[in-house]
């Protein structure tokens, strides 16, 4: 998945400033896609450039102007496409698994035990954040959201259990 077409799926929802679209990030699909400020900045330039969002200029009174971004026909079908294409194979790169793997070899128990605790606080508070996202609806689009949301909760309970199970091993 690239930011790009990240971005050009939330503007399909409505139209937004790039802060709008971190917040969104953040709010919605975080526990499969994160971005920071300065990479929606910089993609949003990009698909500006590309003709696949357009910037609207609101004036505010005492504020900055608000630069609304909005998915054009051309993003649209752009999205449709990569809707359509084929998944990349994915490579998997879990950093915590690999110091895992690794850590034996200092034979110091409390550094695998400090890692499991940093790892199961980390855990927990994507959780918590995950878990404190209201998804409604009937439509189609709202229960494939909750299916995702539904998917990164899944995810955390199970690498929970798993910390508890590698703690209990060791």
């Amino acid at each position: 998945m690239s930011l790009k077409h990240s971005i050009l799926g939330l503007l399909a929802l409505r139209a937004m400033t790039g802060y709008d679209l971190k917040k969104a990030f953040d709010g919605s699909v975080a526990h499969f896609w994160n971005a920071d400020q300065a990479q929606i900045y910089r993609t949003l330039a990009k698909l500006t450039e590309e003709k696949l969002v357009t910037v609207h200029v609101l004036p505010q009174d005492g504020k900055p102007d608000r630069r609304e971004h909005r998915i054009t026909d051309a993003g649209q079908a752009e999205l449709s496409t990569w809707l359509r294409s084929p998944l990349p194979a994915e490579a998997t790169r879990e950093p915590f698994l690999a110091r895992i793997f690794f850590a034996g070899e200092e034979e110091d128990p409390e550094l695998v035990r400090e890692m499991i605790a940093n790892r199961r606080a980390a855990a927990r508070e994507r959780l918590n954040a995950l878990e404190s996202i209201s998804a409604s609806g009937d439509s189609l689009a709202a229960r494939l959201r909750r299916a995702t949301l539904r998917n990164g909760i899944d995810h955390l309970r199970t690498e929970l259990s798993w910390l508890r199970d590698l703690e209990k091993e060791l």
